[in-house]
């Protein structure tokens, strides 16, 4: 599978995917229109070992509803994850079993190397 969970009116999404030339093998989830489901986020988690490795601590919400001074178990991050689009750290590709999670110059980096 070859699939890249994303947000379409993300600039910095936006950026990595047009620098990337990804080419039509690709299946592209725009997250704020279809949202991820349980059986995704499932599959998202098997590859990243916790849905924490998965969750945005970046996102406004997160400091807006006081998260961070909770003490947050993996229960809770797989259902905000569910629960709010913004939660998840994004872009997500997941490249014949593997997964690379978030925009940082590192992970992008091994996505380019990896293609």
């Amino acid at each position: 599978m070859r699939k890249i969970y994303h947000l379409s009116t993300c600039s910095t999404c936006k950026r990595i995917i047009s620098a990337l030339n990804l080419d039509d093998s690709f299946q592209f989830q725009d997250i704020k229109i279809n949202k991820i489901t349980l059986k995704q986020i499932e599959e998202m988690v098997k590859l990243s070992g916790t849905y924490e490795s998965l969750f945005s601590k970046r996102a406004i919400k997160y400091k807006e509803l006081g998260l961070k001074d909770k003490d947050l178990n993996e229960a809770d991050f797989k259902n905000l994850i569910l629960t709010d689009y913004t939660f998840l750290k994004r872009p997500v590709f997941i490249i014949d079993q593997k997964i690379f999670i978030g925009n940082d110059k590192k992970t992008i980096e091994l996505v380019a190397k990896f293609l």
